[in-house]
Formats: structure tokens, sequence, C-alpha cells
């Protein structure tokens, strides 16, 4: 016999209770123009920031971010359609969709699209707020850049972005991404 755990039986065990987040089916995400989209689905807000999650769709043969180190946030992708490349430490990974991938902070991580086809997946972080810092990132700095046609090393936006990644213990290694955009034809 299976026991169901309801809300009213967790209450009494003295663990907090989460607000239950139902996510309404959505058009599927467009790459747009930078060739790389999010959505957050459930914001680390509702979950007294134990976790939160967000939907990624990549345009065919794309390099994500560069590789970098979380202080504190560990991240699990899982893939939806298309082949993620991961880099984890010195190792690298394809992962087809149905796959998943755990990437613990301390660890040099990336990842890439893989394929000719859209990557779509969805990355859930768990003990920080970073939904929060990929809103700035892909709803403040990086449409700031495009808006009024600015680099990555304009001094404002040189700024913006390494206060964003103190406040969330994120270190980039910019000098490791162009190898793993040589090794699969990848475009940056």
């Amino acid at each position: 016999m299976v026991k169901c755990i309801n809300r009213e039986t967790l209450s009494t065990t003295g663990m907090p209770l989460l607000p239950l987040n139902i996510q309404p089916p959505a058009e599927p995400l467009d790459p747009g123009p930078r060739s790389m989209n999010m959505r957050r689905l459930v914001k680390s807000s509702e979950t007294n920031y134990q976790y939160c999650c967000v939907e990624f769709v990549m345009g065919p043969n794309r390099m994500g971010p560069a590789p970098h180190i979380h202080t504190h946030l560990d991240e699990i992708s899982f893939v939806l359609e298309g082949a993620m490349g991961v880099l984890v430490g010195d190792t690298e990974y394809i992962i087809q969709a149905g796959g998943f991938s755990l990437r613990p902070h301390g660890l040099v991580h990336s990842l890439w699209n893989a394929s000719d086809k859209p990557l779509r997946f969805f990355e859930m972080y768990c003990n920080q707020n970073f939904d929060e810092y990929l809103d700035e990132l892909f709803n403040g700095i990086v449409p700031d850049m495009i808006k009024y046609n600015l680099p990555a090393s304009d001094p404002g936006i040189a700024k913006r972005s390494a206060d964003l990644h103190a406040e969330f213990g994120v270190t980039l290694f910019p000098e490791r991404r162009q190898a793993i955009i040589d090794k699969y034809g990848l475009i940056p």
C-alpha cells in the first residue's frame, strides 16, 4: 500500500511548506536574434530560495557561456530537444534529449548546442536565486549591449557584468572558450 503525503501531513512534520507551482503549457521559445532565449518557470522567490527552474533554447551549433565556476550554486540540466555539449572539469560530454547533467559548484563547466537543430532544455538551480542573475543578464545587460551597440569591454557593461558575477559568486574563464568553439565548429 502506498501512503500519500499531503500538504497537511507535511505541515505536521515541521518542514516548511512551499507553494505549489503549476506551469501551464506555453508556446515553444524561439532562439531569437541572440540565438539564445530563456523564461523562468519557477522563481526562487516562490520556493523560499531553495531552487528555481528556467527553460532555455539555443540556436544550432552555438557556444553557451564561457567556462565558469559557481561558488555555491549546483546546476541540473534536462535536455528536452537536441544535443547538449557539456564541459565539467576537463571532461566533455554530449547529452541527448531525455538525458540530464549535474554540474556541482566548485567545478569549471560550460555548455553548448552540439547539433544543427535548436537545443531546448530546463535548468534547475539549487540554493541560490540564480534566476535573478539570469534575468538581469538576459533582460538587462545583453539587451543594452544590443540596443546601444556596446561590446562586453565597454566600461559600463564590464562593470555591470563584474558586479553581477561578484554578487552571485560566478568566476568566468573566457580564455577557455575558444578551444571549445574551434573543436566543435561552434558559432560564438
